[in-house]
């Protein structure tokens, strides 16, 4: 078991530097922990976690107990705008506080002194997971503490709108490089959805012992539908009903979240559409936004339209459960997503299901283009296209259900069992 008692001094000590932009980076070390600490059995580690903004708080709320452990690092990061990273806001944010951001400056001070302190003091890492955290990386290959870094980035491809970030993804890429080890949270290729986002130097991509594809960092038990006895859900009763529909995921904090649900009313307004069934994620926990639009325009709660059997056209559900959403995974016919890296593997590589892609950032347009060429899903940059993209799914079922199947039996989802196994070993050694 992990855990962090009075003699954790005597125990190995591990730090996990978990970046705080997106939430996948969280999900993927939590599953890490829960892998790590079957692995272990009954031998005791004492970990420590270091991040800043939502994820620390997530930190806290799920260890309540650990709040020693767990450290607040000001990691840089970019400043949303309405539609992902804004360059005005973050150019701002250089030498001015930004919404909870203090300023740049004073960003990487905190942060170099606090992951400084952390290495220096009394912590003395026997071993350091760094997700998506560059700074921690290069600490741990100074003081010679063995480091994996976990990612599904190295240098991705620019476009030639952003060009200028080349110098800034060379750095960055030279100082993922000084890792121990290089844990590819992705299949192996030629079933790689983050290809483009890797481009490896040849050096590192014929080197074993330092690049390691080790598999999503989830399972296909996970997002299994188990009723553990309970009874059927309102959700369940309404949409078992129904044949053929949309999910569309609203993600991010709030500014992005808006600005993907602006453009989503964009094309539901397109005549298109007006007869094409969808189910809309807001991603927030606001039991209020819980309704169903029926064919005949009139608003319901969800009880009320299960117990009706409305004929509807849109459910709006704030947050969906883990169980309720692959529920919904399981029955619609294609999902509309951002092209984060760990939604588009559960979505293809576990359920096997068509996803058109709107991306926000460089990262997502890689990975949703890198679908689109294996005929898995559709890019669709706007609201033409996307009308565009669910009209080609449905004229080409049998054709998607076909290439996502034998995607879907190339899916490697246990990442975390592998990270978790090549730490354990590690700590032994």
């Amino acid at each position: 078991m992990i855990d962090v008692g009075d003699t954790s001094c005597l125990l190995p000590k591990v730090g996990e530097f978990i970046y705080p932009w997106g939430g996948g980076h969280y999900a993927r070390m939590m599953r890490f922990d829960a892998a790590l600490s079957e692995q272990l059995g009954d031998k005791e580690i004492d970990v420590h976690y270091a991040s800043k903004g939502s994820i620390y708080q997530r930190l806290l709320e799920r260890f309540p107990d650990r709040k020693d452990r767990i450290h607040k690092v000001l990691m840089p990061t970019p400043i949303d705008g309405k539609m992902g990273p804004s360059l005005t806001r973050s150019l701002a944010n250089v030498l001015l506080p930004i919404g909870q951001n203090p300023s740049l400056v004073n960003q990487v001070t905190n942060y170099l002194r606090e992951e400084r302190r952390l290495y220096d003091g009394a912590q003395k890492f026997d071993l350091v997971i760094n997700d998506g955290d560059m700074g921690s990386n290069v600490l741990a290959d100074n003081r010679g503490i063995p480091s994996l870094f976990v990612t599904n980035q190295f240098r991705p491809k620019l476009y030639r709108s952003r060009s200028y970030l080349y110098p800034a993804a060379l750095f960055i890429s030279k100082q993922i490089a000084k890792a121990t080890k290089i844990l590819v949270a992705d299949s192996p290729p030629p079933h790689t959805i983050c290809e483009y986002n890797l481009n490896f130097t040849d050096r590192l991509a014929d080197d074993k012992d330092k690049v390691e594809y080790v598999g999503y960092f989830t399972d296909r038990a996970e997002t299994a539908v188990t009723t553990n006895g309970k009874e059927t859900s309102d959700l369940e009763r309404l949409v078992d009903a129904t044949d053929g529909f949309g999910y569309w995921m609203r993600t991010g904090d709030k500014s992005t979240n808006d600005g993907t649900g602006r453009r989503y009313k964009e094309v539901f307004a397109r005549e298109e559409m007006t007869s094409e069934r969808r189910l809309i994620s807001h991603a927030r926990d606001d039991p209020g936004i819980n309704s169903v639009l029926g064919k005949d325009n009139k608003r319901y709660t969800i009880t009320d339209a299960a117990d009706r059997g409305v004929d509807w056209i849109q459910i709006d559900v704030g947050f969906l459960s883990e169980r309720d959403k692959s529920m919904v995974l399981d029955r619609c016919s294609y999902a509309v997503i951002n092209g984060s890296h760990t939604v588009m593997g559960e979505i293809m590589g576990i359920k096997a299901k068509p996803i058109i892609g709107v991306p926000i950032y460089d990262e997502h347009t890689n990975n949703i283009s890198w679908a689109d060429k294996h005929g898995l899903g559709i890019l669709a940059t706007d609201v033409k296209r996307i009308v565009a993209a669910i009209k080609k799914i449905e004229e080409d079922q049998a054709g998607y259900a076909d290439r996502l199947a034998e995607f879907s039996r190339n899916f490697d989802g246990r990442g975390a069992q592998r990270a978790a196994k090549i730490a354990t070993e590690i700590l032994q050694r």
